[in-house]
């Protein structure tokens, strides 16, 4: 696990626990051990920044599977490009709603690899990060099922 990414996922799983009430996935609360099981999770997470086209900053293996990405091809995609350009303008809407209301439950919707693979997430838990002084830092996903379409 990248030392670097440390921080950021202690801000993802403090802030799950701030917004839902619990861990996430009943990891434990131990955040180096927790980043040790989120990458090999079989479940997917990943994150993006802020801004008006954010990069994924993180994806676990689950997630760099689905989406046919390498850890580097995922940090220079715009989380844009996981839905179908026809659906990214109701992704952004949905995506700004989670940052007015913090996060968002059960959510599910159709994503595409990078090679064109439509699958539906299905009840994702979507969540705003937040750094220290509660500054929104970004926005985080996780789903533990899917379906290829």
């Amino acid at each position: 696990m990248n030392e670097e990414l440390k921080p950021l996922i202690s801000r993802i799983l403090a802030s799950h626990r701030s917004m839902f009430g619990n861990s996430l996935y009943n990891l434990p609360i131990n955040d180096n051990d927790a980043a040790k099981t989120l990458h090999l999770a079989p479940y997917a997470l990943l994150s993006h920044g802020l801004g008006k086209d954010p990069l994924f900053t993180y994806g676990n293996q689950t997630a760099l599977r689905l989406f046919e990405l390498t850890w580097e091809e995922m940090l220079l995609t715009p989380s844009r490009a996981s839905a179908e350009s026809g659906n990214q303008k109701t992704r952004e809407e949905f995506m700004q709603n989670v940052i007015k209301n913090s996060y968002a439950k059960r959510y599910s919707g159709v994503r595409i690899s990078s090679v064109g693979k439509k699958f539906k997430i299905i009840d994702a838990s979507v969540w705003n990060i937040l750094g220290k002084g509660g500054a929104i830092i970004g926005q985080a996903a996780a789903f533990m099922k899917w379906e290829d379409i």
